[in-house]
């Protein structure tokens, strides 16, 4: 199953772990600044010696820990906008979209990657703005994408025999009466008119992505250990002459296995850009960070990489070093990617 392919597609993100407004950008490297994209979209305010001014520092967004992302794909005059993952937060959520000018009544579904609270946690609060917005214009409500496995809770267990607990994750029933019109896929699957692709389970390909050590999930009142976190998706397309994107929210799977899946998908069309977490942050996973530079530069080779949230800041440093300059663009809150037909 393949997506249509897109004349352009712009990827902003609303949510993540940290914000980064100053870094330059590698040349050739489709990524906008949140400052620049600012200075674009807000009124100027006067002028200082001659030159216009702006008050874009007074609107940049708030990071947390979670990710959100908004996609908006065009082929010819046809455009779709879905809302991959909401983040912990309505309150972030709302505010950074409002920062970042976003018409809640253009997102036509909300795609989530997997149940976790740092990425599930703003569902009813985001789908009820969203559906609120859609319904003032007279538009159907927001599909709400889901896999149909929910936990009720999930949690990490620490060496030190500690249970750090992610909070409860929203019911079907609190997103449903937020206005969400709730579809279960545990298959591969298209959405936004075709323009995109839901996976399904990701194939296991890799010796060393084993899941997220210390993992478990909390269902009718048992905890049971649950590394693999099958309910985990990403979500890919492709733009014409550049090639597959794949939006992998914390790459528990690994974001090797991730990207050898969507390459499999789209029967072995380059991958051009990885967004998203590559979780390789903390004692536990830090040890893969070796092997997955290795095999994301030699086995993968795509374009562009973009890690953000919970990849970590010695991971992020390893795949600076093999991917800067010109393939290296990291995920901040605000930042918008710009993919156009070659």
């Amino acid at each position: 199953m393949v997506s249509t392919p897109l004349d352009e597609c712009n990827i902003l993100v609303l949510v993540d772990n940290e914000t980064d407004t100053l870094s330059s950008i590698d040349d050739g490297v489709p990524q906008v600044s949140e400052i620049v994209g600012h200075v674009a979209r807000l009124p100027r305010t006067g002028t200082a010696n001659g030159h216009e001014c702006t008050e874009a520092f007074s609107h940049l967004c708030v990071a947390c820990h979670g990710f959100s992302a908004l996609i908006r794909g065009r082929r010819g005059d046809d455009e779709h906008t879905i809302l991959f993952d909401v983040g912990p937060s309505g309150e972030v959520w709302l505010a950074n979209a409002e920062r970042l000018r976003v018409d809640l009544a253009a997102i036509e579904a909300v795609f989530l990657s997997h149940w976790h609270a740092d990425h599930s946690g703003a569902l009813p609060e985001v789908v009820g703005a969203v559906a609120r917005a859609r319904r003032a214009m007279n538009r159907p409500a927001p599909m709400v994408h889901l896999h149909p496995d929910r936990p009720d809770q999930r949690g990490l267990l620490l060496p030190n025999g500690v249970m750090v607990l992610l909070p409860p994750e929203p019911t079907l029933a609190a997103i449903s009466d937020a206005g969400g019109e709730i579809e279960l896929h545990a298959e591969h699957s298209l959405l936004g008119g075709g323009f995109f692709v839901g996976s399904g389970a990701i194939r296991r390909q890799t010796a060393y992505e084993t899941g997220l050590a210390g993992h478990h999930s909390f269902r009718g009142g048992q905890c049971i250990a649950d590394p693999l976190i099958m309910d985990e998706r990403y979500l890919a397309l492709r733009v014409r002459g550049r090639g597959v994107t794949v939006l992998s929210a914390c790459s528990h799977a690994g974001v090797v296995n991730a990207s050898l899946d969507a390459g499999h998908l789209f029967n072995g069309e380059r991958l051009d850009l990885i967004l998203g977490g590559y979780h390789l942050a903390g004692k536990a996973m830090e040890p893969r960070i070796g092997s997955t530079v290795r095999d994301l530069k030699e086995r993968v080779a795509p374009n562009l990489i973009a890690p953000g949230h919970c990849t970590g800041w010695r991971a992020k440093a390893a795949l600076a070093a093999a991917f800067a300059p010109g393939h290296y663009a990291p995920s901040v809150v605000g930042t918008t990617y710009r993919l156009s037909a070659s």
